[in-house]
């Protein structure tokens, strides 16, 4: 499925971008650049899409995506609400592996810098709390001026490298080979799919939202995404239910029933097939982890 090639903005004083953003509809598309993307969650959350990986981010994560791998994040209904009082605060650093110049990252000093670059064409994930350091030093990019804003990026790179707790996203197999005819079909499926997973969705209903028939449908998503629309729906329920778990405000029924499963043996079946551990087994291990 095709993301749209997304050109970052870029002035003419600094090397590479640094931002805060406020509103949880900034790029809220499947798209992808050649630039490095580093995001800091200081407040938010939803449901991640990097390369064929699906996966919740809560507030306090750290995510770092590599150059051309296709991404898109999606926050939760309630961040879109008019009179919620609730808000999204974002630090976003965009800059290209060879800013600092192409004989930089092969110094033998800066071994931990481009290991990260190379884990992050997979994406990288780090849960809160253990970005919360990591956190503040890319806030300090934002507003840092001069040779102290590249010190303070390598600082963070070297962090992450050094991060225990950090994990791949995309699959090892995953590449960025659609087609440009296609660029727009796949924001449609997305938004559709997050909008509607609690219900059931019919083929026909998803074939009609990307419009072609359903036989195309089914071909076309299989072999863009290597997985039946059926596994990509029930890794956005997955996702939900982990974000659930994770509040522990409701029970295991309750969130069973929120993530759009029809039945518990069917919520536990897919959740430990797609997770390696059942979801109260998930939960105690990450409500553990943040103790």
């Amino acid at each position: 499925m095709k993301p749209q090639l997304l050109k970052v903005s870029k002035d003419v004083v600094d090397s590479f971008s640094a931002r805060q953003d406020t509103l949880p509809d900034v790029n809220n598309r499947w798209h992808y650049h050649p630039e490095v993307e580093l995001v800091y969650f200081k407040k938010g959350k939803g449901t991640q899409f990097i390369g064929d990986s699906i996966s919740p981010f809560l507030t306090g994560d750290i995510v770092l995506v590599g150059s051309n791998l296709p991404h898109y994040w999606q926050f939760d209904n309630i961040f879109f609400q008019k009179h919620a009082d609730i808000t999204t605060d974002v630090s976003v650093v965009h800059f290209n592996e060879n800013f600092w110049g192409d004989l930089f990252l092969n110094l033998p000093e800066n071994m931990s810098i481009r290991t990260t670059l190379e884990r992050s064409k997979r994406g990288l994930h780090i849960r809160s709390p253990f970005g919360e350091n990591i956190g503040c030093l890319i806030e300090k990019i934002i507003s840092a001026e001069g040779t102290r804003k590249i010190i303070l990026l390598m600082e963070v790179l070297i962090a992450i490298c050094e991060c225990g707790e950090s994990s791949l996203l995309a699959s090892i197999g995953f590449q960025n080979n659609f087609q440009e005819s296609e660029k727009d079909r796949i924001n449609a499926i997305y938004n559709y799919s997050i909008a509607n997973f609690k219900k059931q969705i019919t083929l026909e209903e998803i074939a009609e939202v990307a419009n072609i028939s359903t036989n195309s449908f089914c071909k076309f998503f299989k072999s863009r995404s290597r997985k039946t629309y059926s596994q990509f729906i029930n890794e956005i329920r997955v996702g939900q239910a982990c974000k659930l778990l994770i509040d522990n405000k409701l029970n295991i029924k309750e969130i069973c029933d929120e993530s759009g499963f029809n039945n518990f043996s069917s919520f536990h079946k897919h959740f430990k097939q797609m997770k390696g551990k059942t979801p109260l087994s998930y939960q105690k291990s990450f409500l553990g982890s943040d103790k």
